[in-house]
């Protein structure tokens, strides 16, 4: 009877110790497996005016240190010029042709009603999706507040701050009265503080989900309203910028005269706005980036704070670039350089820090790249992941940009690879541009008409081609 009493005690000691053991195995197993969480930073309007893309002017001491903590890539292009029909392809994968999203006004499954967005393939599979301010399209200023053209399928959680800034809009400074303040150089100086004005209470919203939501998988997207027009901030950001000081974009004699009518969103040139206005409106914008950085910095602390950021992934990125008086042009919708081009910068576990990318890379590629980082099947996407880029930035790239932009009923069509862009308006009916980077980066010298590059047009544009359906 002792015996198989020893027996029995020893048995149920080694089913504990072997319990104890499988827990821990699990517990280990666990914590190996734990999925990354994925904070999705979009800025509406920005150009690569920033100190970390080499400004010495704009000051945005958080989006530089955010690129020190990943690869910043340089030569990153929107797919279309405008908020719309940006959004809609980076957030389903799809080129512009495929969504069929060329205005503002169109939701994107009118087109496309069963396609798994980005957030969306993430709310499939166990994350927590949510959304603070402005991801999908809606106007600013006239929808901050409301839910615009969002997609509610996309998400588990959605917050739409509104603050000081869309409430007194009827003190702002608008320059161009005859635009909608949508699309107009108009811009008020603030006397609240951060946290009252809608990026300020993006912020603050988007840490309290970091806070509540911590200990589970996570996709965040937080959409960041400024520096899109009017351009609002308090007046400690305006201070960084003394409008005697602010420099107005170089512009040459005769520039406009080897360009299509139809490549000009801005006309006349600078809308007719004098110098002292632009210069006004450009410190405004200035200001306005330094006050989003603001609240792009509290977030990222945020996350520091509560020891999330080795287990996220950060992408950073804005829909468009932006005019500032280049080519007498302004804001967005153009096919020229400052218009396409935008600032990208992708922090992963595991991946390159301090690092810069000169290859071309589109926004059609953000969504591949998180579904490879995170193990996401994903089908149908036209982007290419940049996992590659993101171990070695400089790793061999063939792939070009493609950019394109809708004049009413005419298409204008560009590709972008590390030297040239050209581009075809109305399939070069009304117009055609070659512009060498390597000699010529502000785009002053069209060479389309030039013999000497007509094999180079030839080469590209058949290029440009492949890109349509």
């Amino acid at each position: 009877m002792k015996i198989v009493t020893h027996i029995s005690r020893g048995l149920s000691q080694l089913v504990i110790a072997g319990s104890i053991l499988l827990l821990s195995f699990d517990a280990h197993a666990q914590k190996k497996e734990q999925k990354l969480n994925v904070l999705f930073i979009a800025v509406d309007d920005l150009n690569n005016d920033l100190g970390c893309y080499g400004s010495t002017v704009v000051k945005s001491p958080n989006i530089d240190r955010l690129a020190t903590r990943g690869v910043r890539f340089d030569r990153a292009y929107t797919q279309f010029p405008l908020c719309s029909p940006s959004r809609s392809s980076l957030l389903t994968g799809r080129r512009p042709d495929v969504t069929g999203i060329y205005e503002l006004q169109t939701h994107f499954r009118k087109n496309l009603p069963d396609v798994v967005t980005l957030p969306q393939l993430f709310k499939n599979n166990g994350y927590h999706s949510a959304r603070v301010g402005k991801i999908y399209h809606y106007g600013v200023p006239g929808q901050i507040g409301t839910n615009g053209l969002d997609d509610s399928v996309s998400w588990s959680q959605r917050i739409n701050p509104i603050g000081h800034d869309k409430v007194d809009e009827a003190s702002i400074t608008n320059v161009t009265p005859d635009r909608g303040l949508g699309s107009a150089l108009s811009w008020r100086i603030e006397n609240t503080p951060d946290e009252e004005q809608t990026d300020g209470k993006v912020a603050t919203e988007a840490i309290k989900i970091l806070e509540q939501r911590k200990d589970e998988p996570f996709f965040l997207a937080v959409g960041f309203y400024r520096p899109h027009t009017p351009y609002v901030a308090p007046s400690k950001y305006f201070d960084l910028y003394p409008a005697e000081r602010i420099k107005l974009a170089e512009e040459k004699p005769n520039d406009l005269d080897d360009v299509p009518e139809a490549a000009l969103f801005t006309k006349p040139p600078h809308w007719g706005v004098s110098e002292s206005d632009r210069r006004n409106a450009q410190r405004a914008y200035y200001a306005s980036i330094s006050f989003m950085d603001a609240q792009v910095g509290r977030v990222l602390d945020a996350l520091d704070r509560l020891k999330l950021t080795d287990k996220t992934i950060i992408v950073l990125w804005s829909d468009h670039g932006y005019n500032l008086g280049q080519h007498g042009q302004w804001m967005k919708q153009s096919l020229f350089e400052n218009s396409a081009r935008v600032p990208f910068i992708v922090v992963a576990p595991g991946y390159k820090t301090r690092a810069s990318s000169a290859r071309t890379v589109e926004l059609l590629d953000i969504y591949p790249t998180l579904a490879e980082l995170t193990q996401l099947k994903a089908d149908g996407l036209e982007g290419k992941s940049l996992v590659k880029l993101l171990e070695d930035p400089k790793s061999a790239w063939d792939k070009p940009a493609y950019t394109q932009v809708r004049r009413n009923t005419l298409m204008g069509r560009s590709v972008r690879t590390e030297r040239w862009r050209y581009t075809e308006w109305d399939e070069g009916k009304a117009g055609v541009e070659l512009y060498d980077h390597e000699s010529d980066p502000g785009e002053f010298n069209n060479l389309a008409k030039d013999p000497k590059y007509a094999e180079r047009i030839k080469e590209l544009s058949v290029l440009l081609k492949r890109n349509r359906v």
